[in-house]
This record gives C-alpha cells, structure tokens and sequence, in this order.
C-alpha cells in the first residue's frame, strides 16, 4: 500500500470520521473517500461499517489497521536513519577485509568516500579470512568484506556479489586473441598462482582437477598486488577475478579473458555485520557507499 493511503486510513480510525480525518489532513473529505473506497475496492472487502455518524472497523479493517501501523513505524525509523546520514558529520568505521581486497579496488572507494565525508574517520584492516570475521563478531570491525565467506550464525549479509575469475594477461598477449580461455590453456604459460591460503586458490585447484589438467606454477604467493606486476613486468601470467584486476584492467595495463571451464565457478564477494544489532550511521554511510560502488563495477 501507498504511504499516503496507509497514512488516510490510519487517520480515519483515529478521527473517527472521513470529516474529522480530512481536517486534520488538511485535505477535501472527498480525497480521502476516495482513497478508502479505492483501498477496500484493492483488498476486495469493507474496511468499515458506516453506523450512523461514525464508522467501525470489520474483521478486515482490523487487520488492516495492524499492518499499516506496523509500516508506519518502520518507515518512521528508515526516515530517521536517513535524517541521521544525511546530518552526520563526525564518526568512525572500521572495515575488516583481506589484503587481497585492500590492494585492489578499495583505496579508490576509500579515496571518493573520505571526499565526500572528511569528518569520518576510516579504519581499514587487512586480515586472514577467519581472522575477518572474528573481528566482526567481537566487536572490533563495524563490517567485513570477503571472498567465499562460510555461513556462519550472529552474521548478516548486506550484500553478496558473484566475480568470475579468469586469465590476467599483459596487453598483447597470445589469450587477448579470443574473447575466453580455458585452464588448458593457460598451463601452456608460466603460471603465477595464488598461494593456498587465499580463498581462490581451493576454487582453482577443484577445477584443474575437474579438468584434468595438471599445473605448475611458476610463483605461488599470498600478494595479488605482486602477482600482477609480475603479470605487468612479462614474469607470466595469474588467475585471478575481474574485481582483482579492475584498476589495472581499465588502465589499460592488464587485460582479463574469463575463463568458460564448467569446473570453474565464481568467487563470491559478500558485505557482513553481526546480526544482533544495526551498524552505527557512519558503518551504514560507508556501507551504502561501498555497496554503490561494487553495483558500478560489476555494470561496468
């Protein structure tokens, strides 16, 4: 239902009366009629029983009645987020998340954010997985951003984002010849793999295995900022996704060809909170503007 028809019905219950809504609506009697007449035609069933002067709510109005006071109340509390955001000035955030990720695209997030709201105060830590949502749920991060996250009790996901990996090639390369590759492909290169202990590398060796094909990497480590400069320096090629190479891939310095391999799937990127409470103003603000930008690059 529309507010303004929830807030008018509402009104009429209190008042009494169309007459007496209308008045404190500061609107026609004829206009708020109407949107009860359109309102009980929508539902199929009479909201009221016109006894006399006054009118009394059916079954039906009654249920009504506890549904739309119940939305008035959320949206008087949305509306008093908003009011919040929209006035804060001062606060702090603090964003747990992977090397990986800070390394990537989140120093231009942190950049726009801290010009739009130089008063907030952020705070960026780059953890191991488990020690990201650790953090979270102790109370020492606001929010966490990873990869391939477990689900796990006492979190809530504000956002989930699905990145398909692929082939990290400098510009020029034999693989920029087509618009995908396959792993059997890309074992004809010097691979530069990530080391085990980041969340792609089980996703990476599931598939090669489902393949069939064997790989021997050249390099492994835990930096994928060092994987692609070697990338850039000619010392291979890695496998990564889009959302680890997007600076690199819109310079024009790196070139990502997703790879069609079936075995293969994407690495999922999800925005977490604990669930027993909401996130600070400030946590929401940044969180609203980190969600904006991931929805930016993933239309890019």
């Amino acid at each position: 239902m529309h507010a303004k028809v929830i807030r008018y019905f509402v009104e009429v219950v209190r008042a009494g009366s169309i007459r007496k809504a209308a008045e404190q609506l500061h609107v026609v009697p004829t206009a708020v009629n109407r949107q009860i007449l359109n309102l009980e035609e929508e539902l199929g069933a009479p909201l009221f029983e016109r006894i006399h002067n006054t009118l009394k709510l059916t079954p039906v109005g009654e249920i009504v009645l506890a549904h739309a006071r119940g939305t008035l109340h959320e949206f008087d509390l949305v509306r008093q987020r908003i009011e919040a955001v929209r006035g804060l000035r001062q606060g702090e955030v603090t964003l747990a998340t992977t090397a990986g990720l800070a390394d990537s695209f989140l120093p231009a997030v942190v950049q726009r954010f801290r010009e739009a709201h130089p008063g907030i105060q952020l705070k960026l830590l780059g953890l191991p997985i488990a020690a990201v949502l650790r953090s979270v749920s102790e109370g020492d991060a606001d929010l966490a951003l990873a990869y391939d996250v477990p689900g796990t009790a006492g979190f809530r996901t504000l956002f989930a984002s699905e990145w398909p990996i692929g082939a990290v090639v400098p510009p020029g390369h034999p693989l920029t010849a087509h618009a995908t590759t396959v792993l059997a492909e890309c074992v004809g290169y010097p691979l530069i793999l990530p080391a085990p202990l980041l969340s792609i590398r089980p996703i990476l060796d599931a598939a090669f295995g489902l393949s069939g094909v064997s790989a021997s990497p050249v390099v492994e480590t835990t930096s994928t900022a060092l994987m692609r400069r070697l990338v850039r320096q000619g010392g291979g090629i890695t496998l990564l996704n889009r959302l680890d190479v997007d600076e690199e891939r819109q310079e024009g310095s790196l070139v990502f060809v997703p790879l069609r391999d079936a075995a293969l799937r994407a690495q999922t990127l999800t925005l977490e909170t604990r669930a027993s409470q909401p996130p600070s103003p400030a946590a929401e603000l940044f969180a609203n503007h980190l969600v904006a930008s991931l929805d930016e690059l993933l239309a890019s």
